[in-house]
């Protein structure tokens, strides 16, 4: 199987297993730092895995190809489906990021709220330590963002892209999605991201960077019975 094809599981046992709990069957992020989880595979000992590390009253996010199968003691309070896009060819930065600066743990107040505001996937208080984070200040306001989330081998995703409803309109997303792209190549991985199946302004955006589409992937959210 591809890495791409389960990429919950392909981050959280490399790049991101210190900001994971859980062990070789199963494991998912840090509560403060997002709510993805996966198991290894569908074998029954991966799943129970995978249904011990999720608590009472706690909600879990799946994200892969092939169809989720819902482990024995959870049930999916919500299923959809999305898209998985790949950078064709390696971005080229933009013409001028002058205005574009890196954001940290002292942005990271503003940063939750811009997310919670515009809901580009789940975002926490530490989801920016999943990669390098971006954005536009405007008058002083953070008025859009964007980073890096999923991260394995050879293998960079592009997320938590949004911007402030008063910014709207001015190009602002698509300019900070070239550049963390861009940021991508240069350190010789491949960018990709995911978007809603429905979202069609999204893929478009994207497509005209020079994402393609790759396959699409299921996604469920799921809980305790």
């Amino acid at each position: 199987m591809h890495p791409l094809d389960r990429p919950i599981w392909s981050s959280l046992s490399t790049a991101h297993e210190a900001l994971s709990l859980g062990d070789a069957l199963a494991r998912r992020y840090l509560p403060d730092v997002n709510r993805f989880a996966s198991a290894r595979d569908d074998s029954d000992e991966a799943l129970a895995a995978l249904t011990a590390l999720v608590g009472p009253g706690e909600q879990v996010y799946q994200l892969q190809v092939p169809a989720i199968t819902v482990p024995p003691g959870l049930v999916a309070v919500k299923q959809a489906w999305g898209v998985q896009m790949v950078a064709e060819q390696p971005l080229a930065k933009g013409e001028d990021e002058s205005d574009i600066v890196p954001l940290g743990d002292d942005d990271a107040a503003e940063m939750l709220a811009l997310a919670t505001l515009t809901q580009p996937g789940p975002f926490l208080a530490r989801t920016h330590r999943m990669g390098r984070f971006v954005g536009v200040r405007i008058d002083g306001r953070l008025a859009a963002m964007a980073g890096e989330r999923f991260r394995f081998p050879g293998w960079t995703e592009v997320s938590g892209v949004c911007t402030h409803p008063d910014f709207r309109g001015r190009g602002l997303a698509r300019r900070l999605s070239q550049h963390v792209a861009a940021r991508i190549a240069l350190r010789g991985d491949v960018a990709f991201l995911h978007a809603w199946r429905d979202n069609t302004s999204a893929i478009r955006l994207y497509e005209q960077l020079g994402f393609a589409w790759r396959t699409d992937v299921h996604v469920a959210v799921l809980a305790r019975a």
